[in-house]
């Protein structure tokens, strides 16, 4: 396995990128030498050693994304590695390990699809760890999502019980294992019955199989309804999962797998009386450097599981990469990494 190393030589004056030209199916995603990024003070330029591969990407490459996405574009809205360059006021140093996310990152400006990314070192977490790059890689996005929409989003507590809706994506499974390690009592969906063992090995109590109404399967392991729901599913399910909640409890809308964002004609009276209904978009910000210090120690002492799907290795493996996470047949992040 690739293991995280000291900084190299300084920036040449070209590296490698995927680029998406024009929006289309994979055949978009091309590989060139293109300049490496310039970096503007208060940003921070990197050495990509991995990148997780996201949905995001994914609709970037199809054309599918809002208007802050122009071409061409190299996507990537996760990534880590080892710090280049730096403001000296920044607090980085040159080969300090960092991750970074969002924020525009890939949609904007450049994201990590390259051997170089800058960002705004707002944007940099900072972290050491000997774990390998194939699996650190894995987990900003993953985690900062995860993390946020139970803490920002939900303000989960000890004690308390969640259902997670579309349990098997990536998000879930991270939500999971981090709800476990809060105290909390688990509720996960999964649409295949076959599946629900990948749910109970991230940590879950109770394994449901989702046909599109849940609330009654819900309730009938919590009559009063659950305290805190975290919705991937989107807005196809939202008001059925508004109905698993207890008065009083919360429902944070992060995610739409099934691809609906909106809800026509919406009115507020479909959320039941005293359900609240929130919504968690995230910043790189929602996951401290002390929480994802926290995170990095529990997989190494494998107290906290990463649900990794697939390694791949080089840039020219990104359509790969693509490919398997649209065919949605192997759980877990799909991680690229940049060998040496």
């Amino acid at each position: 396995m690739s293991q995280p190393t000291a900084a190299g030589d300084a920036a040449p004056a070209t590296m490698r990128a995927v680029v998406v030209t024009r929006p289309g199916g994979l055949d978009a995603l091309e590989i060139k030498d293109v300049p490496v990024p310039a970096r503007k003070p208060g940003w921070v330029r990197i050495t990509v050693k991995a990148f997780g591969v996201n949905e995001s990407e994914v609709t970037t490459r199809k054309g599918e994304s809002d208007a802050e996405v122009t071409y061409p574009r190299i996507p990537g809205i996760e990534g880590v590695g080892l710090v280049d360059a730096a403001d000296e006021d920044s607090g980085l140093r040159p080969g300090q390990q960092v991750a970074t996310m969002m924020g525009g990152m890939g949609r904007s400006y450049d994201g990590a699809y390259a051997q170089y990314v800058t960002v705004p070192a707002a944007q940099v977490i900072p972290f050491e760890t000997s774990l390998p790059w194939e699996l650190v890689g894995a987990l900003p996005e993953m985690f900062q999502t995860a993390h946020g929409s139970l803490t920002t989003g939900l303000d989960l507590r000890v004690g308390q019980t969640l259902l997670i809706r579309g349990g098997t994506s990536t998000v879930g499974l991270s939500a999971a294992t981090i709800a476990k390690g809060l105290g909390a009592t688990v509720l996960s969906t999964t649409r295949n019955p076959e599946r629900a063992g990948e749910l109970r090995a991230a940590g879950v109590d109770h394994p449901l199989v989702d046909n599109g109404t849940l609330a009654d399967q819900v309730r009938e392991l919590m009559p009063d309804g659950v305290d805190a729901a975290l919705e991937l599913v989107g807005c196809s399910v939202l008001a059925d999962t508004l109905r698993t909640v207890r008065r009083h409890g919360t429902v944070c809308f992060t995610g739409a797998l099934a691809g609906q964002w909106t809800i026509p004609d919406f009115s507020p009276f479909m959320i039941p009386g005293g359900v609240r209904l929130t919504s968690y978009a995230g910043e790189a910000a929602d996951l401290p450097a002390d929480v994802l210090a926290h995170q990095l120690q529990a997989i190494a002492e494998g107290r906290l599981n990463v649900p990794v799907a697939k390694v791949y290795h080089g840039l020219e493996q990104a359509r790969d990469a693509q490919a398997d996470l649209e065919s949605g047949t192997t759980p877990g992040k799909h991680v690229v990494v940049l060998d040496d």
